[in-house]
């Protein structure tokens, strides 16, 4: 009589509650436990007050700048070797660089806050007056008050002889930048290689240039069409290289399904590739902008400044935010550098402004991709 063996009868046994199965589970690169934690205020702490106690009361040291130097070399020293007591050395370097990095951030954000904090403390007394903004400097001394005068003919300058560098600069430099991405070729390499060298030159060489050319050589008064040329010297090389950038990271599959399409080559790149990169070709525009619309040096040599309030750039010299602020920086009465930082408050806003479009641009690129 044969007997049947059964196998045995697979026990399962569940988990207690609350405990996680073993096995692999995702990791969360960026988390932070309260140990790394710890562990970066301990460091900081603690190498402050090292730091503090040599520097200030053993060694005969002093000064801010020295004592932050040495802070944060000792911190990154501490930091390393706490972190070293618990973890190898790969997540030792890594923490190490990010703090690093993250150092050299908040150093860059202090010296644009304190910049800006500075300024607008020693220019908002000149703010505070309408007057300010609707008025001119004709007829009002520099020893005058802050009721009278205003900065209403610099911020029209301004105005006009960007528009007029961008009518210059935006078609040169955006031809420049097609011709560089779409023909190529060895003429192309030689106009890429100017084009770099020009991002180069000091804006000074292009006040001499306008002023040798324009006035001198062909008689012209200095005027705001001059410092529109000189301002558009230093746009073009901006506009060009940055939207060469821009073209070229437009997908290569537009452009051949466009010439799969019968279209021409000129066809696809004025109906394809131009309105694929148009944010690219905004940003750049506004990169530019925001250099020619700061820009002292040419201006200090073609235009020629001025107290009046001026709407012609072909005749008679016409003021401008730099060449203001430069003029009432240098003189010794109170009244006119408070003048100067009201002046420098509004020229600084324009350029943020043109600087926060240029970042939303890039995040609309950005998102569409």
């Amino acid at each position: 009589m044969s007997s049947v063996v059964l196998p045995p009868a697979e026990i399962s046994v569940s988990p207690p509650a609350g405990a996680q199965l073993n096995g692999d589970h995702p990791r969360r690169i960026n988390a932070r436990s309260t140990d790394d934690v710890l562990s970066v205020v301990g460091s900081i702490l603690g190498s402050l007050a090292f730091v503090w106690m040599v520097y200030f009361q053993i060694l005969p040291f002093s000064g801010l700048v020295g004592f932050a130097i040495c802070w944060y070399v000792t911190f990154l020293l501490t930091y390393a070797v706490v972190t070293s007591r618990a973890h190898p050395r790969p997540i030792v370097v890594s923490r190490v660089m990010a703090a690093t990095l993250t150092g050299a951030a908040v150093l860059v954000g202090l010296a644009l806050g304190t910049v800006v904090v500075y300024t607008v403390i020693r220019g908002v007394k000149a703010l505070a007056h309408s007057n300010f903004f609707t008025h001119d400097m004709a007829g009002t001394r520099p020893q005058d008050p802050l009721t009278k005068g205003g900065i209403k003919h610099a911020i029209v300058g301004s105005v006009i002889q960007l528009s007029i560098a961008v009518a210059v600069s935006l078609p040169l430099g955006l031809t420049t930048a097609v011709f560089m991405t779409e023909v190529g070729g060895w003429f192309a390499k030689v106009v890429r290689t100017v084009v770099e060298a020009m991002t180069a030159i000091p804006d000074l060489l292009a006040g001499l240039f306008v002023y040798v050319v324009l006035i001198v050589a062909l008689g012209a008064e200095k005027n705001g069409l001059a410092a529109a040329i000189a301002i558009s010297i230093t746009m073009i090389p901006i506009i060009a290289r940055s939207a060469e950038v821009a073209l070229r990271v437009v997908p290569g599959g537009l452009r051949e399904a466009g010439l799969a399409l019968g279209a021409s080559h000129w066809s696809t790149v004025r109906r394809v590739v131009l309105p694929t990169a148009r944010p690219g070709l905004a940003t750049s525009l506004i990169l530019a902008m925001a250099r020619g619309i700061g820009e002292t040096a040419p201006l200090l040599i073609v235009s020629g400044a001025s107290t009046f309030f001026n709407l012609n750039p072909l005749k008679q010299p016409m003021n401008s935010l730099p060449l203001f602020i430069y003029s009432a920086i240098r003189d010794p009465n109170p009244t006119m550098i408070e003048r100067g930082f009201g002046a420098a408050v509004v020229l600084l806003g324009i350029v943020l402004f043109f600087f926060a479009v240029t970042r939303f641009l890039a995040r609309q690129r950005v998102g569409r991709q």
